[in-house]
């Protein structure tokens, strides 16, 4: 359905996400995928959606050559736990601490997209509100050595191990909370 109404566009995701680039293949588009390296530095003042928000945008800033026809999809996640933005772990230690910090608590699964050509940009977000039961140091460390969340926000994937066993309650999409608030942006592409 969407690849006939895309079919005059040229589809760019820059993600290096493999959950992000199977949302696009699921959903059935042609599209390419081009990942420029930013530093996803933020100003300290930003609070939750307002953090997505920018690092969507800067992403989408270092694409300066956009076509008529091209479409760049650009998006960042965070987790938002006490007013304090949890992105990737810098390695296994940083992962535990996180992981410490989310157990027995409610936290915001954060996801901002930006949809760019040269004619426009719209930039969309989603929260989740998830719920993780009090989990042990033996279970951390279990998810940390066998599934290494490094690429995750929040240093956890919902749907590995840690999801089926950490998660007590959703409330919100699933799909944002893997990576992509997946039914905003099909609705976005509907209006293209």
């Amino acid at each position: 359905m969407l690849k006939e109404k895309l079919k005059n566009y040229n589809i760019i995701l820059a993600s290096g996400s493999p959950r992000r680039q199977q949302f696009f293949k699921d959903l059935d588009i042609d599209f390419t995928i081009d990942v420029k390296k930013v530093d996803e530095i933020y100003p300290d003042n930003l609070k939750g959606t307002e953090i997505t928000d920018y690092l969507a945008d800067l992403k989408a800033k270092a694409f300066t050559n956009l076509s008529e026809k091209d479409v760049l999809i650009t998006s960042d996640t965070i987790v938002w736990l006490n007013n304090e933005a949890l992105g990737k772990p810098k390695n296994a230690a940083d992962a535990f601490k996180m992981l410490r910090k989310l157990s027995g608590k409610k936290h915001q699964v954060i996801t901002s997209i930006s949809i760019k050509n040269i004619h426009f940009q719209k930039i969309i977000n989603d929260v989740t509100t998830v719920s993780f039961k009090e989990l042990s140091d033996e279970e951390i460390n279990y998810y940390i050595k066998n599934y290494k969340p490094f690429d995750k926000a929040g240093a956890y994937g919902i749907q590995e191990w840690i999801g089926f066993i950490a998660i007590d309650k959703m409330e919100g999409s699933y799909f944002n909370v893997v990576g992509l608030p997946i039914h905003k942006l099909y609705q976005e592409f509907m209006k293209l």
